[in-house]
């Protein structure tokens, strides 16, 4: 999730990727095959000229807004609950009013600036990553610049909101954490314990010691949030996932140092979670929450720059990996890239228990080409609730939006997708989809730039999902979608 574009402390970790960005390998180089998709457009569409498969159609668009609306104010992540839809800004989020999917309206937007502002909701409660270092908690902070002294008093973690009124939200509590939030996984207490927890992901690239992030950073903070009590809400654990490290990385942008964890995926329902930490994907025993337990670990030192991310099939049997190629601000969809950097990874879960393996099966990335001026790789998506089948809808930042199928692992395909042209045909400048997200029958992306998008996608093999339904709906907190 969730992640990346150049702004802040972000935009540091940008340029550390654009000559460190990783290429990891299962310690073996996977040499299985990539996607076969079909073609897409015969060229790119000009500037903001929408291209699309006949499957697949936008039926709504809704712009940023003041004060999101200015270049350097990214859209973010997603978050979902009855009919609203939360969506993370650099400068706070904004809720939407969805109950009419094709005519959707903004509710409130709320400013509390600092970024990602990725967004996770639990019942009551709404939970704000900030990944960039304030001069303290409040929603009217000011930035850090970096040529601040040591002492500087600042801040950076997760904030709390009460959204039992979602059209009000009120700020409740603050959790400052080691190199601030920025993704976070929210994962429900197991039987009487009433709390969600929290697992904070964050990393350090700069190689050094930074005020907050501190090096080695192999861990990840776990934040308990009692749901009678969440004022209490506190840092209860920071488990060492890496001891021994992780991947050291290696010179130029082919790999990236294991500093920390980019995100995590849990699946509370399985007691595990997969991790997309920077230089290492990884498999997770979360059965108890406080202390998750590394089952697995994998490595991709030619074709993997930066896993990012992670998603499950529904049985659990698979893991998508992502990697983010170029940080998110790269043009990394063009012929010179190919097809197997910048790219999904499938992985098939092996075995049982404490000997579960992660074996690859392929690659899969868009089969478009895209303009020098598109950043273009692989990010944020979720599966599609088609019984029997796997498949997942996927941003690809200016790449656009894929519907794909990995039902096969080893021989994925595309089986529809919508795009914008370039926001520039001279210029790049940062746009594209953060996040494209299936939910209660509709495609929601938060494009960067250019706001809401609702698409629908009308095609025989996922048409039985439109009429699955869930009433809260966290990307990164997997349910089972036979239960819906």
């Amino acid at each position: 999730m969730k992640h990346s574009a150049p702004r802040g402390r972000q935009l540091k970790r940008l340029a550390c990727l654009s000559t460190a960005t990783v290429v990891l390998s299962l310690l073996v180089a996977p040499s299985t095959g990539v996607a076969q998709a079909p073609a897409g457009v015969a060229t790119p569409p000009g500037v903001d000229e929408i291209a699309s498969s006949a499957n697949l159609k936008q039926v709504a668009n809704l712009p940023k807004q003041a004060p999101f609306n200015t270049e350097s104010a990214f859209n973010t992540d997603w978050a979902f609950q009855g009919k609203y839809a939360f969506g993370g800004n650099y400068n706070g989020f904004t809720v939407y009013d969805i109950s009419r999917p094709r005519t959707p309206k903004i509710a409130t937007q709320v400013l509390c600036p600092g970024s990602q502002n990725d967004v996770s909701v639990y019942g009551k409660l709404l939970f704000l990553g900030t990944d960039s270092q304030r001069t303290d908690d409040s929603c009217a902070s000011a930035s850090v610049p970096s040529s601040a002294p040591a002492d500087q008093p600042r801040w950076e973690g997760i904030k709390i909101f009460d959204i039992s009124n979602p059209v009000s939200p009120r700020y409740i509590k603050s959790v400052k954490t080691d190199c601030g939030s920025h993704t976070q996984t929210m994962i429900p207490g197991k039987g009487r314990d009433r709390s969600v927890y929290l697992y904070i992901s964050s990393y350090n690239l700069a190689g050094v010691d930074l005020p907050n992030c501190a090096l080695p950073h192999d861990k990840i903070s776990i934040v308990k949030v009692p749901l009678k009590a969440p004022t209490t809400a506190s840092v209860v654990a920071t488990p060492v996932l890496f001891p021994d490290g992780g991947h050291p990385g290696g010179p130029g942008r082919e790999q990236s140092p294991t500093t920390g964890c980019h995100d995590i995926t849990a699946y509370p329902d399985k007691d595990i979670a997969a991790g997309a930490c920077m230089g290492d994907g990884a498999l997770f025993d979360i059965s108890d929450r406080t202390a998750p337990k590394v089952i697995t670990t994998v490595r991709d030192t030619v074709n993997f720059a930066f896993w990012h991310s992670a998603t499950f099939n529904n049985n659990a049997t698979k893991v998508v990996f992502t990697d983010e190629l170029g940080g998110g601000g790269g043009a990394e969809c063009t012929e010179e890239v190919g097809p197997t950097k910048g790219a999904d990874a499938i992985y098939d879960i092996v075995g049982k228990g404490a000997d579960r393996k992660l074996e690859f099966r392929s690659y899969f990335k868009i089969p478009r080409i895209n303009t020098e001026t598109e950043n273009c790789v692989a990010h944020n998506g979720s599966l599609i609730p088609v019984k029997g089948k796997d498949i997942m809808v996927q941003a690809w930042y200016q790449g656009g939006i894929s519907v794909w199928d990995f039902t096969d692992s080893r021989a994925p395909k595309e089986i529809a997708f919508w795009e914008r042209g370039p926001l520039s045909a001279e210029d790049m400048i940062i746009g594209g989809s953060w996040s494209a997200y299936w939910h209660n029958g509709f495609i929601f992306s938060n494009d960067i730039q250019k706001g809401l998008d609702v698409l629908e996608l009308t095609d025989r093999r996922t048409n039985s999902a439109k009429y699955k339904r869930t009433w809260q709906f966290n990307a990164q907190t997997q349910e089972n979608f036979r239960d819906w």
